[in-house]
Order: structure tokens, then sequence, then C-alpha cells
């Protein structure tokens, strides 16, 4: 097996950054995935305090079908964010000083307009993630079976709409279910598969046009009786893997 795609996403809900190489530490995520969110208002975010909160209470794409027109990408060494809506306007601000934190935060709840509830807040706290799962987590999906719904569809499912961390080749359709439990060796980074992601309504939503034209839950449904697509894993051991690198699983 193969890794074939890297990718991470600084903002929650925005856009995919591909990576050719990363180093993972044990019990973490991709450094700056999901790092940052916008909350809305109503939410109960603590940021003196984090904990885990389900989706809805933030910009996201199974809400907010629109903000998949942002386009943004992230530097660490600067801690610039830079944001850019379909209609022209941009801002690029430091998203680690609060002053910059609350720019953003008013250009996304701009682009939202009444999809914004309250006075929503971008925030970012270190060491927590806007993860969509309770545990700090990787996301890995087979190509294979991607193809596979793909031919039970009858039509192409872009990648994006998935928002996988870690893309591979070289498994059979599907056989990624049978690995729970038991532990992968990606590049030089040790992973311990943990249980199937379920997909929600996210992935209706085109990551070109916004426009939610497909419903992969239920084609899956159909195709399989099941919603799921790739697994969530633990990192074990960290290390390092680039694009490229074998992968392996490991005996039971």
């Amino acid at each position: 097996m193969r890794i074939e795609q890297l990718y991470r996403y600084p903002v929650k809900g925005l856009t995919a950054e591909a990576l050719e190489e990363v180093a993972v530490a044990a019990g973490g995520m991709l450094p700056w995935d999901r790092a940052f969110a916008l909350v809305q208002g109503d939410a109960p975010f603590d940021p003196a305090a984090p904990g885990w909160l389900q989706k809805r209470h933030f910009m996201c794409l199974m809400a907010n079908a629109r903000a998949a027109l942002l386009r943004a990408s992230f530097d660490p060494a600067s801690g610039t964010l830079a944001i850019r809506a379909p209609d022209g306007g941009q801002i690029a601000e430091n998203a680690l000083s609060e002053r910059g934190r609350r720019h953003i935060a008013a250009f996304l709840t701009g682009f939202l307009g009444p999809e914004a509830r309250g006075t929503p807040q971008f925030h970012h706290v270190p060491g927590h993630a806007f993860s969509d799962v309770r545990d700090k987590r990787l996301s890995l999906i087979n190509l294979a079976s991607l193809a596979d719904l793909a031919r039970h569809a009858g039509a192409v499912r872009h990648k994006r709409r998935f928002r996988a961390n870690l893309w591979f080749s070289g498994a059979a359709a599907w056989s990624e279910f049978g690995w729970i439990g038991r532990e992968v060796l990606a590049g030089g980074v040790r992973l311990r598969i943990h249980r199937r992601i379920p997909r929600c309504a996210a992935t209706e939503v085109n990551p070109e046009t916004a426009e939610r034209d497909a419903d992969p839950v239920a084609e899956l449904r159909a195709a399989y009786g099941h919603p799921d697509l790739g697994v969530y894993a633990e990192v074990i051991a960290g290390g390092h893997m680039a694009v490229g690198d074998a992968m392996e699983l490991l005996p039971d």
C-alpha cells in the first residue's frame, strides 16, 4: 500500500492544504489540522476550558454550504491566515493574535450573513483541535473504496467532499473496515485503527460550486447498507510520513 495524498484543514470547514510530508506526534493530529474555527455566537464554547462540541456549533459545510466558496491558506511561520471570498473580498490577518482573530471573525460573519448566529467568534486554543470526533484522530480513506462508491453511484465523487487527512492506494475496496483494532505503519508513523467514519450532509456539497448536488450518504446506504467511508486512526508512535511512503498492515 502507498500514501497518495496528505491534507490538513487549518480552519474547520474551509480549504484543504496539501502536504508533501509531515511529522506527527503520538496522540496528536496533523500539525495545524482543525486548529481554528468560527464558533457560532450561541455555542457553549469556553476557550479557557475548551471541550469538544458537535459540528453544528461551528461554521461547517454540513450547515453552511456557501463556505465551500471561500479559499483559505495558512502560513504557520507568520501565523497569517488569508481568506478570499467569491466576490473578490479578502482578508489576511495574524490568526494567532487576538486582534487578527477579531477581524477574521467579522469577515466570516459578514460572509455567512443570516446563517451567522449571535456574534460568532474565531478561536484558536493551543493544543485544542476542532475535530468532528472527541479524541484526536487522523482520517484515512482507501482510494479503491471511493472508486467503488463512484461505480455504484454512476458518477465521480470528488475526494474533497470527504475531507480526509490521508488517502492511500494498494488495498482492496472496503478492506480497511476489517482493520478495526489493528495497527498500520504509514511511513514512519504507527497508527491504530479505531472505527469507521459515518458520513453526514457535508458530503452533499460540491467543493467547487457549493451546490448540494449529490447525496453520498444515501448512495452509501443504497449500495452497502451503511453511511461509512474511511476510518479514524490514533497515532500511537509518532514519526514522519510523506506522499509516496509505503503503508503496511501490521500482524494482528
